[in-house]
């Protein structure tokens, strides 16, 4: 085990587990992630290894004898009739009969119907009445004469969730963990391995969580196909509802007129739309609305009394285009059906989490250390919805005066929910206060320039806020870094489409600042950048930058370079070192000879691995018209990290060349692995000053 594993096992015994025993138990049950790790956290909630195996067995033995395949129902129905009672693993759901006045129980993978409920097992799990539910129930069989009469009981009936779990406790051992500690073991938790992400990509993964501590909370994810998009809003909370987007009807999300009964928004948590993107797709204009109300004021109605509800939206879908694509034709919410590419329903929503910055789930990214039993986290994240955080980042941060009350509100929300998950127990810093306002900040910009787009109507804002000292610190999203030529473009679009809520691919492009058309739809041939002093930071999770962009035109007529960087160590590293040569290389004129000299750190116990790869970089430029020379440092530069070269400037690099974030090793093809401009970047800096 990891240090950080024995650190979780000694602080939360008990309400852990081993993440790779999931796949370990599951075999070919369908079941949901909680059900399974309910069970693990009966047996299995301990790091020893003779206790994990033999509850693995119980586990096992439990999920044959009593999940309820489809396939074996027959069997099981047949179990139940012989043995007169048995206890099934099912996902069950009830409806009152009106003909005989009563409830009757549905279990799904069993096949059975009209099993005879008492009113005080409905009253107690109401949840019932809305969806299935995952239960331990005892079912029994008691034949009659009257054909009428069903020969199904439910005899007991047990939810699968936690029943409570101590807060303070939590909040109490949350304190033995540094943040980065935290995040990693909140990782661990929902499955992955946390050295498979950048930080960035940490908190962008726990953004999904903000819905189960925030009530009435509106966040939509849209990116390509794989990212694990829904795998926390199905498999993670027992209080969480995914529901495929087409299929939801007024009365199966709010209210039932000719019954009264309120629908799921009335009885979970977060209410999840899956594949919800699809221009093709069509909405109940009704429903449109409804939900336009209930997202603002959390309130619905359908002619008769307001009914109120804390059920958080979470709205996840596919695009069909790349981000420029996007950009350049339309906007980020082009992949919406027609009757939700609406201003009034985007304006609703808190946050856009930028489904295209969250990879492709892959094998390698899930962790097989310990992280919490999915219930009992999500019973904490429940608790947390009764807390209140949205205050806290005034103690460091104000922010702009200027924006409207409605982007106030999602800003705050937002950084609510990150720090209930991150900070439960209030003992953040100003540092940390500023790195997740900011991604609050821009997660709500994201949704409001897109709006200027769609609806010239809505003013320009200015996302800024201040620091203690008066200064203003604006924010920018990652896309608009990386495309500022397509970012502030607005399509024209014609009255007729705009009325339809259609977008004009072919429309002509409007610059915003000064109103003038581009002449060509087509983008200018990059331009070499000026050289000039400055400083410039970029965004983690930003793609678009190589060697040859940030340094090229720099390097360009030097004679003799000098790389220092003590951190040329691991195998992609030196890699890194190997294209810096590449891209000199390139640049060069044939007949000029370049020497590049690197000062670095030794690996300690890799030295000679460390050394033959260095080695293998000089052998590789042989006859280049570069030669590569390195040595270890024994100057004490220390952590110094530049470029200096003798055409008169030195580039200093917060990170050195190690700019890209690390890549998996696994099988297959990558672009990134071929093309700079296509990898994920660490969050760096790069600083020119003219020698």
């Amino acid at each position: 085990m990891s240090a950080l594993d024995d650190k979780i096992n000694e602080h939360f015994a008990g309400y852990v587990v081993r993440k790779d025993l999931v796949k370990a138990v599951k075999g070919n049950a369908i079941v949901p992630t909680y059900v399974l790790e309910y069970l693990l956290g009966q047996y299995c909630a301990t790091d020893d290894e003779a206790s994990i195996e033999s509850g693995i067995e119980t586990v096992k033995e439990i999920l044959r004898k009593h999940y309820v395949h489809r396939n074996e129902a027959g069997l099981i129905q047949s179990t139940i009739k012989e043995k007169g009672h048995y206890k099934v693993i099912d996902q069950v759901s009830v409806a009152l009969n009106e003909k005989t006045d009563s409830y009757e129980a549905t279990f799904e993978n069993l096949g059975i119907k009209k099993v005879a409920v008492d009113s005080g097992t409905v009253k107690a799990h109401p949840k019932l009445l809305v969806t299935g539910v995952w239960c331990i129930s005892d079912v029994q069989y008691e034949f009659a004469e009257d054909a009428r009469t069903s020969p199904w009981r439910l005899e007991t009936i047990k939810p699968i969730q936690i029943a409570k779990v101590d807060y303070e406790g939590y909040k109490e051992a949350r304190a033995q963990f540094t943040k980065d500690e935290w995040i990693d073991l909140l990782m661990q938790s929902i499955g992955f391995n946390p050295e498979a992400f950048g930080q960035r990509s940490k908190l962008l993964q726990l953004m999904r969580l903000i819905p189960f501590v925030e009530r009435n909370y509106n966040i939509i994810e849209l990116g390509p196909k794989g990212t694990g998009k829904s795998h926390i809003y199905s498999e993670l909370s027992p209080h969480g509802q995914l529901i495929s987007g087409g299929e939801v009807t007024v009365p199966k999300l709010f209210v039932n007129n000719s019954t009264g009964r309120i629908g799921l928004v009335g009885y979970w948590d977060v209410v999840a739309f899956d594949e919800f993107a699809g221009r093709e797709k069509t909405a109940n204009k009704a429903l449109v609305d409804i939900m336009k109300n209930y997202m603002a004021n959390k309130t619905f109605s359908r002619g008769v009394n307001p009914m109120g509800a804390e059920a958080s939206f979470a709205f996840v879908g596919n695009t069909d285009h790349n981000v420029p694509y996007m950009l350049k034709n339309s906007d980020l919410f082009e992949a919406l059906p027609p009757q939700f590419h609406d201003s009034a329903f985007i304006d609703r929503l808190h946050a856009y989490l930028p489904g295209w910055e969250i990879d492709v789930i892959r094998g390698e990214m899930f962790t097989s250390g310990y992280g919490f039993i999915v219930d009992y986290l999500a019973e904490i994240l429940r608790h947390l919805r009764q807390e209140d955080f949205s205050n806290r980042p005034d103690q460091h941060f104000s922010v702009s005066q200027k924006i409207s009350t409605r982007d106030r509100d999602a800003i705050y929300k937002t950084m609510s929910g990150l720090l209930k998950v991150i900070f439960p127990a209030g003992d953040e810093s100003a540092e940390d206060v500023e790195e997740l306002f900011q991604l609050a900040i821009e997660s709500r910009k994201r949704v409001k320039d897109q709006l200027l787009r769609i609806d010239t109507t809505y003013p320009d804002v200015d996302f800024y806020y201040s620091a203690p000292d008066g200064e203003k610190r604006h924010i920018q999203t990652v896309e608009e870094q990386e495309f500022p030529q397509f970012y502030h473009l607005k399509p024209a679009q014609d009255p007729k489409q705009q009325a339809d809520g259609e977008q004009n691919s072919d429309a002509v492009m409007v610059i915003d600042e000064d109103e003038r058309s581009l002449t060509s739809p087509s983008p200018q041939a990059p331009q070499e950048p000026k050289l000039e002093e400055g400083h410039h930071v970029y965004a983690e999770n930003r793609k678009g930058i190589s060697y040859d962009t940030l340094f090229g035109s720099y390097i360009d007529g030097a004679t003799r370079i000098i790389v220092t960087d003590p951190y040329i160590r691991y195998f992609y590293q030196i890699k890194n070192m190997m294209e810096f040569a590449e891209m000199v290389i390139r640049r060069k004129a044939p007949e000029d000879q370049v020497s590049i000299h690197l000062v670095t750190g030794p690996d300690d116990g890799e030295i000679q691995k460390q050394g033959d790869l260095l080695d293998s970089i000089t052998n590789a430029c042989i006859g280049s018209g570069v030669d590569f020379t390195w040595a270890f440092d024994t100057n004490g530069t220390g952590h110094a990290r530049d470029i200096v070269t003798d055409n008169g400037w030195k580039i200093v690099l917060d990170r050195g060349l190690d700019i890209f974030q690390a890549p998996m090793r696994r099988e297959g093809f990558n672009l990134g692995d071929r093309l700079q401009e296509h990898r994920m970047l660490k969050g760096f800096y790069v600083t020119y000053v003219r020698q």
